[in-house]
């Protein structure tokens, strides 16, 4: 029987629950470690144990999400499913795709350097060459270059802060650039790109898109996460829009992953690629569960490995 670790930190969440149910539905013999309790034992051969699961013993695991943790701790979390993928191990996503997908500085350099396109994006160290960089553009966001569910952005529209419903802030962008400067010491900034209120959410699985979601805001919002309430509703990808969401997840290095690209008037462009994302979405406004796609992408993986 095909042993598969499980990698989660809330049981309850819902693509977990739904990686468990199909894991166990296809005859897998399902493990849930928890990273967090990794202890690594290195002689003459290398042990990595989570509780009293032997993560080498098992023949592939998906991670849902890395769990809280000190930098130092991460580091090694992602060490050892470096040298699990090594031994043979099949880690889905791989830990290299992961981070690519998480630090947003790279993903952008990784994608431009693909022809797809994202909005200009500029990082800066010094206040005042920030400032020149939001005054220039007119209207940008900056983003935490390791962030998620839309938590941390702040957009400035010349010169005035705006909350995520639209209303100004009472905030100005010099002290929001300073506050960011002093915490995180750079600043990732991206043009804002004029939209209808929406943005799309793709679910790629193994070089296909299998659906696809709008991501409404509330009537003014100019956030459209789901998290910041945002709503879904069912988005029929034109061709050229697929092909995008595939090459980007190609190019993280991703074999799931959710795709954000957005509208304008003129053009289409990938604002980020996750790579831990949650399948709720899709489910609820398509009745497409991601983790029969992943499952099946990782048990014909397997078989190909003769397991």
């Amino acid at each position: 029987m095909k042993k598969l670790g499980i990698v989660v930190t809330d049981p309850h969440d819902w693509t977990a629950q739904a990686l468990m149910q199909e894991a166990e539905k296809r005859g897998f013999e399902t493990y849930y470690p928890d990273l967090g309790q990794i202890e690594t034992s290195i002689g003459r051969t290398i042990i990595h144990r989570a509780g009293d699961i032997c993560l080498s013993e098992l023949d592939a695991v998906i991670i849902r999400d890395m769990g809280p943790g000190k930098n130092d701790a991460h580091i090694f979390r992602f060490d050892v499913l470096r040298e699990l993928e090594q031994s043979g191990v099949l880690i889905v996503n791989p830990p290299a795709a992961i981070q690519n997908a998480a630090n947003k500085f790279y993903a952008s350099c990784l994608l431009a350097g693909a022809g797809i396109p994202t909005p200009e994006t500029f990082v800066s160290q010094e206040t005042e060459k920030a400032l020149e960089i939001i005054d220039k553009l007119e209207d940008a966001v900056i983003k935490p270059v390791f962030g998620y569910k839309g938590i941390g952005i702040n957009r400035i529209k010349n010169g005035i802060v705006l909350a995520p419903d639209g209303t100004e802030e009472k905030t100005n962008a010099e002290d929001i650039v300073n506050r960011i400067l002093d915490e995180k010491g750079m600043l990732y900034i991206q043009e804002f790109i004029e939209n209808s209120g929406q943005d799309i959410r793709a679910f790629v699985v193994d070089g296909k898109v299998i659906g696809a979601i709008y991501r409404k805001a509330p009537e003014g919002w100019w956030l459209n996460n789901l998290s910041q309430g945002g709503t879904p509703a069912a988005c029929e990808l034109t061709a050229e829009q697929e092909r995008m969401c595939i090459d980007a997840a190609e190019t993280i290095g991703a074999m799931y992953a959710g795709v954000d690209i957005i509208e304008s008037d003129k053009r289409c462009f990938v604002l980020e690629v996750n790579a831990t994302p949650s399948g709720a979405g899709i489910y609820k406004s398509l009745n497409i569960n991601v983790a029969e796609h992943i499952i099946t992408a990782i048990d014909s993986r397997l078989e190909k490995t003769g397991l």
